[in-house]
């Protein structure tokens, strides 16, 4: 696996050298110039992203119910009955904050991936947290979204902990341009964010192959929990990935997105949520900077044009693999 080609600390310009984006570049010439404000609320509500998703064909994971008010918080019983598993989010949350995943539940109690045993009234509580707003952007109120737990595929399970791991797609004028697994820990609570101590595994666009692995923004080999060689791990159905991810710019018209990914056992690769403000770890977990990606695709694009998914994808692979740029 690659290791990161500097130092841990080194000065902004050998970062510029390298072709790091920092935070104020990404806001200013990339979010600022090619995702339009009005837009922003498809990808900041996750249930007007779902009926994009929907509207549009595109493959998402099924919703089972929401609940918008705080009289209506007792009948999420109503909602999961029969289910054996179930995840509620904030409609408005981000960083994985607010979600709880329920994997097993029985007459006495819902049960979490950590064996954590929960019952309705500490989920009700939970439910009336994100409707006051303690988990969205912004502190504004918001609403809960019930949705299907996720079986994510098999060839995943010695890679995560407790939890469901997904592929993080930056897409960039339709164009996937970087990608990378998150997989849950034991310090992430079994929620696949980096900021929460998950594990980020840049991926290679041409072969959907690990490339490089990180936690808390140092290299790894093996996953903290589970001792899994990360150097092993390959994403199935890959193009399918990728198109999907590609066909998001489309759908939302933002240009700049992060699109999160999850590969279901039965359903394939299923649309998560879109970020319209992806973060910069992927560029540490991929050892690898994303300008010269973002610089080639500004001039493809002034030379060739608009092109299908099918082929901003095929583009990206050919340029976009292991040391390619």
């Amino acid at each position: 696996m690659n290791l990161w080609p500097f130092k841990k600390y080194c000065s902004p310009f050998t970062l510029g050298r390298l072709g790091i984006m920092g935070m104020n570049q990404r806001n200013v010439n990339y979010i600022g110039r090619y995702n339009e404000r009005a837009l922003y609320p498809l990808v900041d509500n996750k249930l007007l992203t779902k009926e994009l998703a929907l509207k549009n064909k595109v493959s998402t994971t099924n919703l089972i119910g929401s609940i918008k008010h705080q009289y209506d918080v007792e009948n999420f019983i109503k909602i999961v009955k029969d289910r054996d598993g179930f995840c509620i989010k904030p409609a408005h949350g981000s960083g994985g904050k607010g979600i709880l995943v329920i994997t097993k539940t029985d007459e006495k109690a819902f049960y979490k991936p950590n064996g954590q045993a929960l019952t309705a009234m500490d989920i009700e509580r939970h439910i009336s947290n994100i409707l006051a707003g303690l988990f969205s952007l912004g502190g504004k109120q918001d609403f809960a979204l019930i949705e299907d737990l996720i079986n994510f595929d098999d060839v995943f399970a010695d890679y995560s902990y407790e939890g469901v791991p997904d592929v993080r797609v930056i897409v960039f004028q339709g164009y996937p341009v970087m990608s990378m697994m998150r997989l849950s820990t034991a310090a992430s609570d079994g929620k696949a964010n980096l900021h929460q101590g998950a594990v980020g595994v840049g991926i290679c666009l041409r072969s959907g192959k690990a490339v490089r692995a990180v936690q808390f923004n140092n290299p790894i080999e093996k996953h903290p929990d589970t001792g899994a060689l990360l150097a092993n791990l390959q994403v199935p159905q890959w193009e399918s990935v990728l198109n999907l991810a590609s066909s998001c710019y489309d759908m939302s018209r933002l240009g700049y997105i992060g699109t999160d990914i999850v590969l279901d056992k039965k359903r394939g690769p299923l649309l998560l949520e879109l970020n319209a403000r992806p973060g910069m770890a992927i560029q540490t977990a991929n050892g690898a900077g994303l300008l010269p990606r973002l610089h080639f695709v500004e001039a493809f694009i002034e030379k060739h044009g608009y092109l299908p998914p099918e082929e901003r994808v095929k583009v990206s692979q050919e340029h976009f693999g292991v040391h390619a740029v």
